[in-house]
């Protein structure tokens, strides 16, 4: 015994430990009877003994595997549809596991007895059954693992077959319905064709009875005509006898007489003829004269139709414009009412102004031209200004802002400034002053550095800073001092200063053109003159805006064409530099046009303030709304808006044109600061 198990050391045990443990453990489990230790060995040894005394298993002596085992450990894949005998199978499968494990309890016993007595090979003994161990350990994890999806198995083949014997018994309900469906259509058909076949052999039979009634018609009428030909016959021949009779009744020979009827019975009977082609040929003509009434007449009414169209067409617009109108007075009057509401709500009582008669220097008299025409938020402007003014008159001097970067550089100083307290008079003198050297300056400097040298080559550089300073706090004090707020807005940089010299020039050029119309150099023109020369001035301007300059000019309603304007006095300045209505409207109005255009250039771009906005995009935006714009003014709007020189704006189609962006918001300001107005219409009026 010894040497066999040596030889099945040497034959390979030691490589395969199961296979003589698998072969011992199967053979014992196929005997129904528990057996003696000895003999049990004595089988287990002997049987490798088949070929050179080798203890390995030969392949003869394992019983082939069990077709449950094989179908346990092959598994069918998913969604194949498994039978009933799966099963079966399963539950015989649990039964024979529970014998089998009551079966090899005794032989695992066993080889612990062989595994005691045989010391010598104990080790190799115990690592057989150790590996047998771990191997059915792991069987039994795989199969208990295996466990759930048998059933899950076993509940979609339920589900399954519920499935398909429902869709079955649904198509064989539709199978059914379709055939009855299809008999019926048979049915159908049949009678269909039944009909067909009547209604053709009735079809055969009219044909056939209205070809017998049309012979039948045809014979009468030929037999009809050879009746009427007869008888015609028959009663010429009868007048020819009657004639044969009484020779003497006609004079006439009756044979020439016969001849003679005959000719005129031929004629007759071609006339009767040619009567019957023209009433068929004309029976729908009418006249020439009734054709020329009729299609005069509707000349006049298609000219009346399409004067009718196109008074319908003018009075539906104006229809929709004054809808448009109504509904946007509509929106108006709501929201001047809800600003309404909301003014009674918070707002405090109107103010008596006539308190401050007592308080304004120069009394009652000076409050009231102060005040004329002002409303409430001007007057509060004029009373600060007067407060102001009494303020800076009390002051002897001004601190010094000292030399930062955000200070002016005509007001960088440290230390203590004199206040010179010049009139307002005194300030607008030397204001216009300074704009008259700025014009006729030929080498254009900064503006604010210009105003300082202006300073101090007229009050000397001793006295230059504080002119400044004071003239500063002046102008910075009386917002509505035109010649003051202007140069402020200058000054610093809020206003381009080509904007004041472009009112200047139109007021000079519109000077020009009113002297120029009055021929007798009296001062004087007429109203209707006064209209053509602001027309002619400003021909882009509407009716109504004309209307305003002539209201501040001194028309009224009342007014004829033929009424007197001093139209010098159109253009005075009192000594405080303020300009009488007609110049105030005119700058008013230049304000409020500048807006418009500038609004309607964001409506056209359609972006918002806060969008980015390219060069050649405004470009194309100012050409639309103004396409009267000429090559240099339209560089010079750009370059306003992009705060670039002209002559470094990117040519058109350049690469650099589209990478040129700004801020629209940014463009709109620079451009609200520069003299922009409008050079043409928006859209160009055809050619009379």
């Amino acid at each position: 015994m010894g040497r066999r198990f040596l030889g099945m050391k040497k034959n390979g045990l030691s490589s395969e430990p199961g296979a003589c443990w698998q072969h011992l453990w199967e053979y014992g489990g196929s005997t129904g009877k528990t057996q003696s230790l000895a003999l049990r060995g004595k089988e287990a040894m002997s049987c490798g003994s088949g070929k050179g005394g080798s203890a390995l298993p030969t392949q003869d002596c394992h019983p082939p595997l069990p077709s449950s085992f094989l179908c346990r450990t092959h598994l069918r894949p998913l969604g194949v549809t498994i039978d009933d005998s799966l099963l079966t199978e399963t539950k015989s499968t649990q039964k024979r596991k529970l014998s089998q494990k009551r079966k090899t309890l005794p032989y695992r016993e066993i080889f612990e007895f062989f595994i005691e007595d045989f010391k010598t090979y104990k080790p190799l003994l115990s690592s057989i059954k150790n590996a047998y161990e771990v191997m059915l350990a792991h069987q039994r994890e795989k199969i208990r693992a295996l466990e759930p999806l048998k059933a899950k198995l076993v509940t979609v083949n339920e589900d399954c077959n519920e499935r398909i014997l429902a869709m079955r018994a649904e198509e064989r309900y539709e199978i059914s319905m379709l055939k009855k469906e299809k008999m019926n259509l048979l049915k159908l058909i049949d009678k269909k064709n039944e009909e067909k076949i009547s209604l053709q052999s009735e079809v055969t039979k009219l044909r056939k009875n209205l070809a017998e009634e049309y012979l039948h018609y045809l014979s009468e009428r030929d037999a009809r005509k050879i009746l009427i030909a007869d008888l015609n016959e028959l009663r010429y021949q009868r007048e020819d006898m009657s004639l044969a009779q009484y020779p003497g009744i006609w004079g006439e020979d009756p044979v020439k007489l016969t001849v003679a009827l005959k000719m005129a019975r031929q004629d007759l009977t071609r006339m009767q003829m040619e009567l019957n082609t023209m009433k068929a040929n004309f029976g729908d003509v009418v006249p020439r004269r009734d054709f020329e009434m009729q299609e005069k007449t509707n000349k006049d009414l298609q000219e009346q139709l399409d004067s009718l169209k196109d008074d319908y067409e003018e009075v539906r617009k104006e229809h929709e414009m004054l809808l448009q109108l109504h509904m946007s007075t509509l929106r108006e009057r709501d929201q001047f009412y809800a600003e309404l509401q909301e003014i009674q709500r918070t707002s405090t009582p109107r103010p008596d102004w006539s308190k401050c008669e007592d308080v304004v220097a120069g009394g009652q008299d000076r409050w009231h031209v102060l005040a004329e025409g002002k409303n409430s938020d001007q007057l509060v402007d004029v009373l600060l200004e007067e407060i102001g003014e009494g303020l800076l008159r009390e002051k002897d001097f001004f601190p010094g802002l000292g030399y930062g970067e955000s200070i002016p550089a005509f007001l960088q100083f440290d230390g203590i400034v004199e206040n010179k307290k010049p009139t307002k008079k005194d300030v607008v003198n030397i204001l216009k002053d300074a704009w008259k050297e700025r014009i006729a300056e030929e080498q254009k400097e900064k503006f604010s550095d210009f105003f300082f040298n202006f300073l101090e080559r007229r009050f000397g550089p001793s006295d230059a800073m504080a002119w400044a300073y004071t003239i500063f706090e002046y102008i910075k004090l009386f917002h509505s001092n035109e010649v003051m707020s202007q140069f402020y807005a200058v000054l610093m940089g809020k206003r381009k200063e080509s904007v004041y010299i472009k009112q200047k020039e139109t007021i000079a050029q519109l000077l020009k053109e009113m002297t120029h119309a009055d021929s007798q150099n009296e001062g004087l023109l007429t109203m209707e003159q006064l209209s053509t020369v602001l027309r002619s001035t400003f021909p882009f301007k509407k009716d109504e805006k004309i209307q305003e300059l002539m209201e501040a000019g001194g028309w009224h309603p009342s007014s004829s064409n033929a009424d007197l304007v001093n139209y010098r006095l159109l253009f005075m300045e009192d000594e405080e530099g303020q300009s009488v209505p007609f110049l105030q409207k005119l700058w008013e109005q230049y304000l409020n046009e500048k807006d418009e255009y500038l609004y309607e250039l964001k409506q056209e771009l359609g972006l918002e303030l806060h969008d980015k906005v390219t060069l050649p995009k405004l470009h194309e935006a100012l050409m639309t709304i103004d396409p009267s714009l000429d090559k240099q003014t339209l560089n010079g709007y750009l370059s306003q808006a992009f705060q670039f020189p002209v002559t470094e704006l990117p040519e058109e189609g350049e690469e650099k044109e589209e990478g040129t962006v700004i801020q629209l918001q940014t463009a709109l300001e620079q451009l609200q600061m520069s003299d922009v107005r409008r050079m043409g219409p928006r859209e160009q009026e055809p050619a009379t």
